[in-house]
């Protein structure tokens, strides 16, 4: 059986702020319990409720040299769903009311963290196979392993997967600033960890790292060129043959239109019809028209540049005045996007909701109760939102980038085939055009698009066939 350990930043249950939680929760779960054995090593920080740090128990403490000295490393354990949870314990590092704080901070927080699970390991004489390293924050794992530990028996065959989940965040800084990485020699710090005359740590992870992966097929691609790469695009090119995009799945038992007690009516394939009444209850709890003809369509999200939002105030007027669409909208993000919709929701109202903020129930009952959702992403590594709304029945509309491009399947109506509505360019013009495309379908040619829903709910987008995907990976690096 082999080890195989998850070193993150977050994750689902014990500590969330997006989509990195939700893998490094769902993944260990769906890895073939008989042929791997799966631990994840997280932060303990002080933010972590305390229901869940009651689940905690101590395991021991150590002190390790580092450049600030020797530095304290609690390590304690928590079990759930069988799969065993590690915490590293340093309130000098991970106190504060969030994981995350300014980057000058951070970057200092997450090199102790790095650090500190490859000195956790030694300790509790537990020697993985494989340490999968999730983003910047755990990208230097790679790089203490081989410059410090590259002669240590102990970690002999322990080989490194450098997982990028959004490789515009890279954990950068001024070279010299950094306390937790002065020890590194000369010609790692100055050219491995450097671009552009700063620290680096994912430049530094990637090239560290025995594989490298990303979080789609196409992201694998974008990210080699200047569109996509973030100033990395170079590096990706570079490390081209140890590259691949593996998509992410989601949770299909949280995720099930047919036993989700969120929905005013839980429906499936056989009773899609159901599926109605949540949109007629969604209406009436948002203050929409109760109109069964109109187009629903669903928006939960970041509301930021990245996601497109640009694109979805230009056209919202002339959408709002030429279609009968009604707009359901749950996010926060830039002032700029949550004024907007407020303005758009004072002014049409009964046809666009705006709620600034997040509500996991609200979320699901946009997507139970939403006919088409709406993705126009700038750029969009794997994406979530697509996947839960096409397991509802709910149509997406997305722009071709990413993980949007692999998983949602333009409609052709000669063939009756596809999964979705798509549009290629960055342009809110063509987004408008495949929205009007979208509406003729759902307005005119109800039994296709009743059609298109079923596909959308046969398609299998769980955890399991990204599990398969990880084993694989797994079995090439390590047999």
């Amino acid at each position: 059986m082999k080890k195989i350990l998850l070193a993150a930043s977050e994750g689902n249950p014990f500590i969330k702020t997006g989509g990195l939680a939700d893998v490094v929760g769902a993944l260990p779960k769906y890895l073939n319990s008989k042929k791997f054995d799966v631990c994840v090593m997280l932060p303990k920080y002080l933010c972590i409720s305390s229901s869940d740090r009651k689940k905690m128990s101590h395991v021991t403490e150590l002190y390790a040299d580092m450049p600030r000295g020797r530095e304290y490393i609690g390590i304690d354990k928590a079990k759930l769903e069988g799969i065993t949870y590690y915490f590293i314990d340093n309130e000098h590092y991970f106190a504060g009311d969030v994981p995350y704080n300014q980057i000058f901070e951070d970057v200092n927080k997450f090199a102790f963290y790095s650090r500190a699970v490859l000195a956790s390991l030694k300790e509790l004489n537990y020697c993985p196979d494989i340490i999968h390293c999730h983003d910047w924050q755990a990208a230097l794992i790679p790089v203490f392993l081989k410059e410090f530990y590259g002669k240590d028996p102990f970690f002999e065959n322990t080989k490194t997967v450098m997982t990028i989940h959004n490789q515009k965040f890279q954990g950068r800084w001024r070279i010299d600033d950094i306390e937790n990485c002065r020890d590194l020699p000369a010609d790692c710090r100055y050219k491995a960890m450097e671009a552009y005359k700063e620290t680096n740590f994912l430049k530094a992870g990637i090239l560290y790292a025995d594989r490298v992966t990303t979080v789609s097929e196409t992201y694998a691609e974008e990210i080699k060129f200047p569109e996509g790469g973030e100033g990395l695009e170079g590096v990706m090119r570079e490390v081209s043959g140890k590259l691949s995009g593996i998509v992410n799945g989601i949770d299909y038992e949280e995720y099930n239109p047919m036993t989700d007690s969120m929905l005013a009516e839980p429906f499936g394939l056989r009773n899609i019809t159901k599926k109605k009444k949540n949109k007629e209850m969604l209406q009436k709890e948002l203050g929409l028209k109760q109109d069964s003809k109109a187009m629903l369509l669903g928006i939960v999200s970041r509301l930021t540049e990245q996601k497109g939002f640009d694109l979805v105030n230009y056209i919202m007027e002339e959408m709002l005045c030429t279609l009968n669409v009604q707009v359901a909208v749950l996010g926060t993000g830039e002032d700029r996007f949550q004024n907007s919709f407020r303005y758009f929701q004072d002014k049409y109202q009964g046809q666009l909701s705006a709620t600034i903020g997040y509500s996991e129930e609200l979320a699901h009952k946009i997507y139970g109760g939403a006919d088409a959702f709406l993705m126009p992403s700038q750029f969009e590594p794997c994406g979530l939102s697509q996947l839960i709304s096409m397991r509802y029945g709910t149509v997406p509309i997305v722009r071709e980038t990413g993980g949007l491009k692999d998983t949602v399947e333009a409609y052709n109506e000669i063939w009756q085939t596809g999964t979705g509505f798509s549009f290629a360019n960055y342009d809110a013009k063509e987004m408008l055009k495949i929205i009007g495309y979208a509406y003729d379908v759902f307005q005119n040619h109800p039994k296709e698009w009743r059609l298109m829903m079923k596909r959308c709910m046969k398609e299998d987008h769980s955890w399991q066939n990204s599990a398969k995907k990880y084993e694989n990976l797994y079995q090439e690096l390590v047999g």
